[in-house]
């Protein structure tokens, strides 16, 4: 259909609404925090009487809820926080700007588990995981620096991307496949210490959505997940101070308001100092040598009037790895996002924004006579309109976004008389635009529906030579195109549908459908994520990425929503793949087109979470059982083989135990079979060197991967506004070697056999953080 008829059918709409809610008036408005300000998104608002409605507050706290004229109770809730029960006459429309107490600002706790809504059950959405912020302080990581990266992963459907490492693969994608973002910003490299660390600081950050499969139509660009994180805005009541101050790394955050109750501003600020104990070795050889990385957070927003708010965010990051005398290592994100809320009436909503996000890298040798220097770059600039129409059982969404794309490949420097020859990559320029529409439609206490389209554009843009290509790599012809020129353009249809049926209020089923596109392409032979990672947009050789995904889901909550169980399986069809040819040279090769490889994939599987919410005890046992598999003409004969991610199960178990208020103690658990990888089948001798020759892609199996992380949190005695807790941990406290490479060499004593070597990053290693707030 084309979209000129859904903006038709939009607009009958949107007339029928006015008509029929003539009689009708609409309750709206904004929910925060009582004692910081902070709007609080995800907010369950329910009323009863003539009829019975409910909403939850959308991304900025904000809800309209429409209803026929008539006496209501309504009750506002939200996990951890003390309900608001009143009573209103809607008579006319509404304004209701409510705040809750937190947990933690009560004597006595009296949060009733009947004022929950069972949203995990009712709504039509599939796929989606959010991540409880306060949990998150108590589950064990690596030298316990609380990290959002580390702690989906103990999710099911979503895969480690190693051992350490921050990067993920969903539902059978690659790790580039996951739209990671930022206060709307896209984020490329999220991680810190090539992996170990991840650059979302959690003490700025207020919420965390995981969406799986069925992302809404608001979304897209990548073709396996969203990560959707959004920062702090800030207390805008009275100035806070917190931090931390761990083995490796120190944090500190301030918050206060700009004008009491109408802006606040948040800045948080996070450095590792491993280089400070590198400075003070004995060891000449690493004396003097780089090892950190920083991260700045800062956020402020302003209530201009009633109907407009102004928020400005940003993110600042940078690693520093260096060898004294030796080379240079350094990366970082930029991000900037300005965003002006504006509610036109009491239905209509709307987010207009301004997005910048820059990511570089720079590798330099300092022992190198040829001073040689190679430095990428990933820039984009981003224009989003979103508006929200809150209609009587429906919430509508549709808007618009335009990114301009400018990669610079490597650029590569050297002094003049050096034998190295300088290379400076072609820079390419990309449009990448969209517009959406979807609706969520409660059609009655049962049937829930949502449902939309996406229609995504992508043009590859001039100034640049563009080459074509025949099978074995060599140029068949070239064509210049002027700057500002399109040269290539593709348009992709996005339709999403998802649908829940209850069978009461704490059982029901789901079923979804949704097409994603990706024009953005990550060229890697790593299995993690690399500051050197290259970037490619999409071009005549190299088509959009598409991926189909189909799934079918269970859902249950257990004695008044304290426990939660569900059941997916899904299968995803996966189009213009890319791989690589034997051999291929990635880096720094100005043809790099010619190197790459095009097919299909499937993926497939079933996903099971228990989670137990409330009590002393609680957390949830996660399993995926999976297959993920690739198929190439030029490889494997053609058949089907397993992609690198491929794990056939992954088990976590998280467990949190609250012994009293001033002690909680945790673990988590994982175990998964080992990543597909390709074994040599054989070796030969040439001039005294040993080669090895491959058959079958991805045919072995490294060993599999198990771990069990311990933690205990005590809480320090409050002492005024001063407030301070100890966290204790262990990682790994099984002491298990978990592969991270195989290597294969020559038997020493008898170089006709082969011996495989593993290289294992963590035994057992312990941490202790220190956290303050006041």
């Amino acid at each position: 259909m084309p979209l000129k008829n859904y903006l038709v059918i939009f607009l009958i709409f949107v007339l029928q609404n006015s008509v029929f809610a003539q009689n009708k008036f609409t309750l709206s408005g904004t929910v925060r925090n009582a004692s910081t300000g902070e709007t609080l998104i995800g907010a369950t608002v329910r009323i009863t009487g003539a009829s019975t409605g409910a909403t939850l507050t959308n991304g900025y706290g904000y809800f309209a809820l429409t209803q026929p004229a008539g006496t209501y109770t309504v009750t506002v809730s939200y996990t951890g926080y003390a309900s608001m029960v009143k009573t209103i006459n809607l008579t006319k429309d509404i304004k209701l700007n409510e705040e809750l107490k937190a947990a933690n600002d009560l004597a006595e706790v009296t949060v009733s588990a009947n004022n929950r809504k069972n949203e995990n059950v009712k709504s039509a959405q599939m796929g989606l995981e959010k991540i409880d912020m306060q949990a998150l302080n108590s589950i064990p990581v690596l030298l316990g620096e609380k990290d959002i990266l580390k702690t989906i992963q103990l999710l099911p459907g979503v895969k480690s991307g190693g051992e350490g490492n921050t990067g993920f693969y969903v539902r059978g994608g690659a790790a580039d496949q996951n739209l990671i973002i930022l206060d709307e910003a896209v984020v490329y490299n999220s991680s810190h210490l090539l992996g170990f660390f991840s650059t979302f600081n959690a003490d700025a950050i207020k919420d965390v959505s995981l969406y799986k499969g069925g992302m809404p139509a608001q979304y897209g660009g990548r073709l396996s997940s969203v990560l959707d994180v959004k920062m702090d805005d800030g207390n805008n009541k009275e100035f806070k101070f917190q931090g931390g101050i761990g083995l490796i790394a120190s944090r500190l955050k301030a918050e206060g308001p700009i004008v009491k109750d109408k802006g606040s501003f948040m800045v948080s600020f996070r450095r590792t100092y491993i280089d400070l104990f590198l400075r003070a070795s004995p060891d000449s050889s690493i004396n003097g040598s780089t090892l950190n990385f920083y991260d700045i957070n800062a956020k402020a927003n302003y209530k201009i009037d009633d109907k407009n708010t102004i928020y400005i965010s940003g993110y600042f990051g940078k690693d520093n790895i260096g060898v004294k005398d030796l080379f240079e290592n350094n990366w970082g994100n930029v991000t900037t996002t300005i965003r002006l809320n504006h509610i036109f009436n009491d239905r209509l909503f709307s987010n207009t924004s301004l997005i910048y996000n820059n990511y570089n890298y720079t590798v330099q040798l300092l022992n190198d006579a040829t001073n040689f220097k190679a430095t990428s770059l990933v820039r984009d600039f981003n224009f989003k309109e979103d508006f929200q129409y809150f209609s009587n059982k429906h919430i509508l969404r549709f808007g618009l976004n335009a990114t301009q794309h400018r990669i610079s490949p490597i650029d590569i420097s050297t002094d003049r008389e050096s034998q190295v020859n300088p290379l400076t990559q072609e820079k390419r320029y990309g449009l990448e635009s969209a517009a959406y529409v979807s609706d969520e439609w409660a059609v009655n206490d049962k049937l829930n529906f949502l449902y939309g389209v996406r229609l995504a554009a992508f043009s590859l843009m001039g100034p640049g030579n563009f080459s074509i290509y025949d099978p074995a790599g060599n140029i068949t012809s070239t064509e210049n195109v002027a700057s500002g020129k399109f040269y290539k353009s593709y348009l992709n249809l996005e339709p999403r549908f998802s649908v829940s049926y209850l069978f009461n209020e704490q059982n029901s089923i789901k079923a979804s459908y949704n097409r994603n596109t990706q024009n953005i392409h990550i060229l890697t032979n790593a299995t993690s994520s690399s500051p050197t990672d290259q970037y490619v947009l999409s071009s005549n050789n190299i088509k959009p990425e598409i991926a189909d995904q189909v799934a079918l889901g269970y859902f249950k909550n257990i004695q008044e929503n304290n426990y939660e169980f569900s059941g997916e399986i899904y299968y995803k069809w996966l189009q213009n793949q890319i791989d690589y040819k034997n051999a291929a040279q990635l880096l720094a090769n100005s043809n790099i087109e010619s190197e790459l490889l095009y097919g299909t994939g499937r993926a497939y599987g079933l996903e099971l979470f228990f989670k137990k919410k409330f009590g002393k005890l609680n957390g949830w046992v996660g399993y995926t059982l999976s297959r993920t598999e690739r198929k190439f003409a030029q490889l494997n004969n053609g058949n089907y083989f397993p992609a690198r991610q491929d794990r056939t199960h992954d088990i976590s178990v998280v467990g949190i135990y609250n012994l009293n208020k001033r002690w909680t103690f945790s673990s988590s658990f994982i175990y998964s079979t080992g990543n597909a990888v390709t074994f040599p089948a054989g070796k030969y001798n040439i001039g005294g060197q040993t080669s090895y020759y491959y058959t079958e892609r991805n045919a072995g199996r490294m060993p599999y991967n198990m771990r069990l992380d311990l933690s205990a949190t005590l809480e320090g005695k409050n002492t005024g506004k001063f407030h301070s807790s100890w966290n204790f941990g262990v990682y790994n406290a099984l002491a298990r070697k978990n592969p991270y490479s195989i290597e294969f060499i020559n038997d020493p004593t008898n170089p006709s056999k082969t011996v495989a070597e593993q290289t294992s990053l963590f035994g057992l290693i312990p941490s202790v953080t220190w956290n303050f707030k006041f």
